[in-house]
């Protein structure tokens, strides 16, 4: 089944592309969730005026994400958690803690931008972590991870 993506899809595609995807994907989740549309003409046309409007709004937001990406690459959060002697946490460190750590310092991010270098941490130490703010704007930030007393 070939499709007109309204939004970017890792994985898929990106908005205003034509993908071929399976019939039940493309019934089931992609049309009712309003993440694609069948490649009409009067529905390419509409696409093609959504997208400049798009493509404006992106603009804007990246130069907003710029400036943050400078911001969070300049600053470092601590994230304090339980741990025994050896330094291994009892938990791990989560994207949404790394978040809530950095929202304390008044810098908001969505816990879904953050990208772990593994999977959790679950070892005291500094941290490199990626943040992926916009799809051409990523930011490197540390993140130290200490014992809770």
């Amino acid at each position: 089944m070939k499709l007109l993506l309204k939004t970017t899809i890792d994985k898929l595609g990106k908005r205003g592309e034509v993908v071929r995807v399976a019939n039940g994907y493309g019934r089931n989740y992609l049309i009712p969730q309003g993440f694609a549309v069948e490649p009409t003409s009067d529905n390419l046309l509409r696409l093609e005026s959504e997208k400049q409007k798009y493509e404006a709004q992106m603009l804007a937001e990246k130069g907003e994400f710029e400036e943050l990406a400078a911001k969070l690459s300049a600053v470092s959060c601590t994230v304090t958690a339980k741990a025994d002697e050896n330094g291994h946490l009892y938990g791990s460190v989560s994207e949404a803690m790394i978040a809530e750590a950095f929202a304390g310092d008044g810098i908001e991010l969505d816990p879904k931008t953050v990208v772990m270098p593994e999977e959790h941490i679950k070892e005291l130490g500094v941290y490199e972590i990626s943040v992926k703010l916009h799809p051409e704007v990523s930011a490197t930030t540390k993140v130290w991870v200490v014992e809770e007393n």
